[in-house]
């Protein structure tokens, strides 16, 4: 996501390197490559207009101090901007009622079912709530059914009546449901509609009257670029809703829906998906994300997830193991699932200052581990805690239950090796006091 705009505005800024200051001449240069840059990703054309109006503005404005370069000022001015465009600040879920009610809106195909139960399993795991996800999508064929299975994969109940074709009925229902058994959150899925469908239109405005939605989120895919910001504008006119849900951000998508949505609606964008797990949903940040749009990284989304995953107990007991030289194949295998359930892996490696850049023409696979894993799963229980019995014959065995060659199996166990003696290391108390007194450079 971004990367062309991403490279487009690097180009810009380049206009202004060995620019002893910042003028009117050069400045109007560099923004007229931004404004290409922001039209080239889809951006709406008034938005990109404003926004580069802002930044010249500013930047003609600012006294720039001798430490600083012009083109670092400009890169300042245009990161702030753009986290402004897309909202300045974080907007949290409001769910102040007994049970709160979220209602979920938006065009056919947006990923409003797997969105509701992403949002669902964020809610038990991260705020410890209770919720409920509520199927009122009587017209899609196996739509009740997309949900009852993604309600039995996170552990959340899901209220549907099958045989009834009134979603207002069934909504209500799922309420006095949700009150009768102490459930404080329901998610009411609703099913997708064109703006231009009068009947459907009226539909989801009587069920946001009948329940009166803490939030009434309106999901809308991101690919679809500049459109997503028309059917924006034409769903909030009829719904008045609180927040903006941007699904397939991992995508081919150039961003424009992201930069505009906020601008020419005025309501905050709240979460964004970024894949197919019910763990990629994340709330949306617009300075992280005007971080990743200018190369910058997103180190902290990068610690959240880590931290999502670490568990404090667990850490202790591995520092043990480590510092015996008893870290083993079982912990490693351990270690590639924590990995794998912080996302993408391209993605991870993206929030990385630098790295996204030179990974852009590169495919990283999101199953680049499937071989480690399957060399150690070929392992017997007793191989995985005791690594150095490997010797040929066993590693020609391993070889072939996992289908690889004995240079994959001896590679792995030659890294594992070299990673085990590094973390000991690190983990010796007078190495560590070493590397403290060591001088900072």
């Amino acid at each position: 996501m971004f990367e062309n705009l991403s490279e487009r505005l690097e180009r810009s800024f380049k206009i202004l390197k060995g620019e002893g200051r910042i003028t009117e001449i050069n400045v109007a240069e560099t923004l007229k490559e931004v404004r290409r840059a922001l039209l080239d990703a889809d951006v709406n054309y008034k938005v990109a207009k404003q926004f580069t109006d802002a930044v010249k503005q500013k930047a003609l404005g600012q006294n720039v101090l001798t430490a600083v370069k012009p083109q670092q000022m400009m890169v300042k001015i245009v990161h702030d901007e753009l986290a402004l465009l897309m909202g300045g600040e974080t907007a949290e879920l409001e769910l102040r009622s007994h049970p709160a009610v979220i209602l979920m809106a938006g065009l056919n195909g947006a990923g409003k079912t797997t969105f509701a139960g992403k949002l669902a399993n964020m809610l038990k795991v991260k705020r410890q709530r209770h919720p409920l996800l509520v199927a009122c999508d009587v017209y899609r064929p196996a739509a009740i059914e997309q949900l009852r299975v993604l309600g039995e994969q996170i552990g959340v109940p899901v209220y549907m009546e099958p045989d009834n074709q009134d979603p207002i009925q069934i909504a209500l229902n799922a309420i006095h449901e949700a009150k009768a058994k102490s459930y404080d959150t329901v998610i009411v899925d609703t099913a997708g509609r064109l703006a231009i469908d009068e009947k459907l239109m009226q539909e989801i405005a009587a069920i946001k009257e009948a329940i009166n939605p803490d939030e009434t989120l309106f999901v809308v895919d991101a690919m679809t670029g500049q459109d997503a910001v028309n059917t924006a504008t034409e769903f909030n006119e009829r719904l008045d809703y609180t927040g903006v849900v941007l699904t397939k951000l991992d995508g081919d998508t150039r961003g424009g829906a992201a930069l505009s949505i906020r601008s020419v609606v005025d309501k905050p964008i709240k979460f964004v998906g970024t894949g197919e797990k019910m763990e990629a949903i994340d709330p949306f940040h617009p300075a992280r994300m005007a971080d990743r749009i200018l190369g910058m990284g997103d180190i902290v989304s990068l610690v959240e997830r880590a931290q999502e995953q670490y568990d404090e107990e667990e850490a202790r007991r591995l520092e043990k193991k480590i510092r015996k030289n008893q870290f083993d194949f079982s912990d490693f295998y351990a270690q590639i699932q924590q990995i794998k359930k912080m996302g993408n892996i391209k993605e991870l490696a993206s929030m990385i200052p630098g790295v996204g850049k030179a990974l852009k023409d590169i495919d990283i696979d999101d199953d680049a581990f499937k071989s480690i894993e399957a060399i150690i799963l070929s392992m017997t229980p007793y191989e995985r805690s005791h690594p150095e019995c490997l010797n040929t014959s066993r590693r020609r065995r391993i070889a072939a239950g996992s289908g690889t060659d004995i240079a994959a199996v001896n590679r792995l166990i030659k890294q594992f090796d070299q990673t085990r003696k590094m973390m000991k290391m690190v983990t010796n108390p007078k190495v560590a006091q070493m590397m403290a007194k060591m001088p900072k450079k």
